[in-house]
């Protein structure tokens, strides 16, 4: 059977496969990527290295630190964190941009470091832009980050993978944007939820590089883990341009002595001509869990939201509500680039921001915002009335000037409009286009002057059942158990988050114990959860265990209660990630999940059910009350970091200072 696309990436940058395994989606492995990318939470990375006993980056040109997030804030504290990370990166001889060069993730693309058919990581959310150029970004927590500086390596569950199949072609005054709006709207059931998206079709050649970044970037915001768009002509020439740009500067923000002469490390005509002749493809016979498909015509400008990305309204709806502003952003990593910016200068031309309105403008990159001042495009806007930042991330994140007060309403050209995330919880935010951005500043309400009337959206959706597995015994290694059982106990919650699974009132005492943990474990979910638990019994959740945030504890304080794992019907992805990274597996059971909804409902929020189950991993089957269920094999990256009790001590063991 052949392989999709993020199998193949994935393939190549593995590490300790056995001989002709070939990647497939629910593989557990071991990766090197290509690069891997901190910005602003590289100071709380550095830590966490230095903890596990690290004393250097195990390969300093796979490092890259870019300040962006807090750039706004030039007090002191601030200040002294940037230097302290500007003095690391230099001690340890890894590639930083400082604040001002640009947002994290278009510097990864600008120079090189998202390269089509590699595999490219970052501790940050939006990394899967990266797949606008063909690159298999993803994210990864900071745990991870760590361990990749101290051994060139992490772990990785290969997830599952949707092929979207994009047809037709874009109407004039749609954008790119419009169809990531689309598709998180119309498919707004978790159709792609942890999978990884390739991204088909003939529609495909109609989207400029900068329509695809953005489309990329915000299947973060859809539920995926990666979004990989196909190289073509479109990435080829994108990459020529950006070639010939660098070959004219120099190549900025790299060492002196990390290539050995003027020629870019990392963009170049010899790497381009590389590519062109070995584009990566899927095989013809490669296996996809789903195929979704989206008819590009029929496509309108939307605008998502109050408050949510999976609510969208045709902007000639909402034009006729006349719905005030009091704040529109052209900022962030998903639509401040040089088409973003022509794009609304062009809408604001001859025209002034609507009175009581405040309208924000920040370039993804110094490099663009020198290029659009250039051409005149960013004059255009501050003559206008907007207001300009610095490159960087700033109110997309709730950071620096121009934040959502009490009551207030703002549209963004950003990524994300959830409550609170860019200023008050009491405030509301939509999601559109740099041009109805734009547009609704000057009018003063959500606008867009020569708008689409709706039309019917033409998409599908088609589900793949799981091919029958071989029945090969899984390879097992010394010390990692064959078998596994315990009682299920059972609490039927979807979306159960990790202040329910471990109160955020404890997440900051430091010199709390593992049984402190385990006492307060689900506390706020179930007060008698503790009670009806007992040691070596298995937790069954309900989907999307563990949403909500990072926090490691939701997972140690399951582990130090002594649960042997937790099943589920699916997994936050982050707390998967914290779990296997503290050494207790993280298991996903949806069918057997399904069932126990059925029988106990959800009367009580604990079961203690009186089933025993047993998850034989030398064959990645769970059997429950004589009924068998496969499970994703616990390949042997997972097995040693179980074994060893989590990542930090896999790389303590494997750190060579």
């Amino acid at each position: 059977m052949g392989q999709n696309i993020i199998e193949k990436i994935v393939q190549k940058f593995a590490v300790g496969l056995d001989e002709g395994q070939a990647v497939k989606s629910g593989d557990y492995i071991s990766i090197q990527p290509a690069f891997v990318m901190t910005h602003d939470n590289t100071g709380a990375v550095i830590p966490k290295f230095k903890a596990i006993g690290a004393t250097r980056v195990a390969h300093p040109r796979q490092v890259v630190f870019t300040l962006d997030h807090n750039v706004q804030d030039t007090g002191e504290k601030n200040l002294q964190k940037y230097a302290n990370i500007q003095l690391f990166a230099r001690e340890m001889g890894v590639d930083f941009y400082p604040a001002g060069r640009g947002i994290g993730h278009q510097i990864m693309c600008e120079e090189g470091y998202a390269w089509p058919g590699t595999m490219v990581v970052a501790s940050d959310s939006h990394s899967n832009m990266y797949g606008g150029l063909g690159c298999l970004g993803t994210p990864i927590v900071r745990t991870d980050a760590a361990a990749i500086w101290a051994t060139g390596r992490t772990w990785w569950q290969v997830p599952p993978v949707a092929r979207v199949v994009l047809t037709g072609k874009l109407r004039p005054g749609a954008t790119g944007k419009d169809v990531i709006i689309t598709l998180c709207g119309f498919f707004n059931r978790d159709e792609v939820l942890n999978h990884a998206i390739e991204f088909a079709g003939d529609g495909i050649a109609s989207l400029s590089l900068d329509e695809r970044l953005t489309i990329a970037n915000m299947t973060t915001e859809w539920g995926a883990l990666a979004g990989v768009f196909p190289v073509d002509n479109v990435t080829v020439n994108w990459l020529g341009d950006r070639i010939k740009y660098v070959t004219k500067r120099g190549p900025a923000g790299v060492p002196s002595d990390a290539d050995g002469g003027a020629e870019h490390p990392r963009l170049n005509v010899k790497k381009l001509e590389q590519l062109i002749t070995a584009k990566p493809t899927s095989d013809p016979d490669a296996l996809y869990a789903r195929e979704l498909t989206l008819d590009l015509s029929t496509v309108v400008p939307y605008v998502a939201g109050p408050d949510t990305v999976k609510i969208m309204t045709p902007v000639s709806e909402m034009r006729e509500k006349k719905v005030k502003i009091n704040k529109a952003y052209l900022v962030s990593c998903v639509n401040s680039r040089r088409e973003d910016i022509i794009a609304a200068a062009s809408v604001v031309k001859g025209h002034r921001v609507a009175p009581g309105v405040e309208f924000y403008i920040a370039a993804a990159s110094n490099e663009i915002q020198a290029e659009v001042e250039n051409e005149g495009h960013w004059q255009t806007l501050i003559e206008a009335g907007a207001i300009p930042l610095p490159p960087g991330c700033g109110p997309c994140i709730g950071l620096g000037k121009g934040l959502l007060r009490d009551d207030e309403v703002g549209i963004s050209a950003t990524n994300r409009n959830f409550k609170g995330r860019m200023g008050s919880k009491n405030a509301q935010a939509y999601l559109a286009s740099p041009e109805v951005v734009a547009a609704s500043a000057i009018a003063g309400y959500i606008d867009m002057p020569d708008f689409m009337d709706a039309t019917e959206i033409k998409g599908s959706v088609k589900t793949f059942e799981k091919t029958a597995t071989t029945g090969e015994k899984i390879k097992i290694i010394p010390g990692f158990p064959d078998k596994v059982t315990g009682e299920l106990i059972f609490c039927n919650r979807d979306n159960l988050n990790t202040d329910g699974i471990y109160p955020g009132k404890y997440t900051y005492i430091d010199e709390f114990t593992p049984a402190q943990q385990a006492e307060v474990v689900m506390e706020n979910y179930d007060p008698e959860f503790a009670r009806i638990v007992r040691e070596g019994d298995i937790l069954v959740g309900g989907f999307n265990f563990g949403t909500g945030s990072s926090r490691e504890q939701a997972a140690t304080a399951l582990k130090y209660r002594g649960l042997r794992l937790v099943l589920a019907g699916s997994f936050s992805e982050t707390y998967k990630r914290n779990a296997l990274n503290n050494g207790f597996p993280a298991i996903e059971a949806p069918q057997l999940v399904s069932e126990l909804k059925e029988k106990f409902g959800d009367n009580k929020l604990t079961v203690k059910t009186g089933f025993e189950a047993e998850l034989d991993f030398s064959r990645a089957v769970l059997t429950v009350d004589g009924k068998e269920y496969k499970f994703s094999p616990m390949g042997a990256a997972a097995q040693e970091l179980i074994i060893v009790g989590g990542l930090e001590n896999w790389v303590k063991e494997r750190i060579d200072n």
